[in-house]
């Protein structure tokens, strides 16, 4: 891998993962085009990381109130959020990873658009705090969206919308929702290279950096702006675009 490849493959997760047009569907994509990950299940989760640290400095106050009080009612929440992610994830982990050669890339794309455009048109307008009911669906949502092409943040938006919750409220919970889970498949992933004595990442080191640098910094900006923005824009804004992907993608996987 280039330096410049791998400024581009961070450049695609920071500026891609708090969007609702799915980074890992972006990064198995790009794989498909230049071919240059064999273990790219944890190149891919190394740039999630990246993202997530992005998360943490943004919402850092957030993150504070949650380590200094893990049984708050928030807290709560995000480990009802977390338990169906982690149940969907270990249930169908097999199926999960070979979804990553970009099989359903197309379709998965594809519908990520249909359901923003959806959520727009039937989602609640009694607006209600996030409740742990809200909670557990937007999880159920977040272990579906590992399939690369459905959008994690969209489809946890969506959810929350879904079921009434405040839009700058279900982004900023639904960033959150990420950061266990990320944190967990790491882990995951790297008992699972120890126990079965795998290489962890075939890509050289510097790239790598360069990389997980780049993700980072553009997630900084891109965190912040959907933030900022969540409440004017209309998610159905990017499904003409994910419309497209679908069909780009269809004819590069196949």
């Amino acid at each position: 891998m280039t330096i410049w490849l791998a400024i581009l493959y961070g450049f695609i997760q920071g500026a891609t993962e708090f969007l609702p047009v799915s980074s890992s569907g972006h990064l198995v994509l790009f794989n498909n085009i230049f071919k240059t990950e064999n273990n790219f299940i944890f190149f891919s989760l190394l740039l999630h990381l990246a993202t997530l640290f992005s998360v943490v400095w943004v919402l850092r106050k957030e993150v504070l109130y949650l380590i200094k009080h893990p049984l708050s009612d928030y807290a709560v929440k995000l480990y009802l959020a977390t338990i169906p992610t982690v149940l969907i994830v270990l249930l169908f982990k097999g199926f999960f990873e070979e979804s990553f050669n970009g099989t359903f890339l197309p379709i998965c794309f594809m519908l990520t658009a249909m359901f923003l455009i959806i959520v727009e048109f039937i989602r609640k307008k009694q607006i209600k705090p996030i409740n742990k009911k809200i909670s557990f669906i937007m999880g159920i949502a977040q272990g579906i969206a590992v399939l690369p092409g459905i959008s994690r943040s969209g489809s946890t938006i969506i959810a929350g919308l879904m079921c009434g919750g405040d839009r700058k409220e279900v982004s900023k919970f639904s960033f959150l929702m990420s950061i266990p889970i990320i944190l967990a498949s790491m882990l995951y992933e790297l008992l699972d290279c120890y126990i079965f004595n795998q290489p962890i990442l075939d890509a050289p080191i510097l790239p790598t950096i360069v990389a997980f640098i780049t993700a980072f910094i553009v997630g900084l900006v891109c965190v912040k702006f959907m933030l900022n923005a969540i409440q004017k824009i209309k998610l159905y804004y990017f499904s003409i675009y994910l419309a497209i992907l679908s069909i780009i993608s269809f004819f590069v996987i196949t």
